[in-house]
């Protein structure tokens, strides 16, 4: 199994798409381990962007993660990085495929709905700066033998 940390972003929460993104995580088998709606301050903005922070598109990206609540999640899978990043498409919504998250809700490169690690590192380096290890609960949905063999 694998974590990875996924935000829906400000566009996602006043868009109203959370529990349609929610579901389709859900509708994959991933196991939502920690959730919680918060606002992202620029201190946490710093450290979430830590490589762009001194990029001159920078501010722009504060000033939007930091503009309105998110919901912060850990899902747990197998694969679950690559699995939830084939599942929101390309960044850039008009680039993204009919059928993934962005290419069926998002219109623009930077307010593309959701963030999602994009690897091993990256998730545990994210889920801790979002989560304590106190908020990541270890659950086996009852139903996880019906989405996948034993030996997966």
């Amino acid at each position: 199994m694998e974590r990875t940390l996924i935000l829906l972003k400000p566009d996602c929460v006043e868009r109203r798409l959370i529990g349609r993104v929610i579901s389709r995580f859900e509708d994959k088998a991933l196991t939502i381990v920690a959730m919680k709606m918060m606002q992202v301050t620029p201190e946490l903005a710093k450290k979430h962007y830590a490589e762009h922070v001194e990029k001159p598109f920078y501010p722009a990206l504060e000033s939007f993660i930091t503009a309105a609540p998110i919901v912060a999640m850990v899902l747990e899978g197998l694969d679950a990085i690559r699995v939830v990043r084939e599942m929101l498409g390309k960044t850039n919504g008009l680039q993204a495929a009919p059928g993934t998250i962005r290419g069926d809700f998002s219109s623009s490169r930077q307010m593309n709905l959701v963030h999602a690690s994009d690897g091993p590192e990256a998730a545990s380096r994210e889920i801790a700066l979002y989560f304590q290890a106190n908020e990541l609960v270890n659950h086996a949905p009852c139903l996880s033998p019906w989405f996948r063999a034993s030996d997966e």
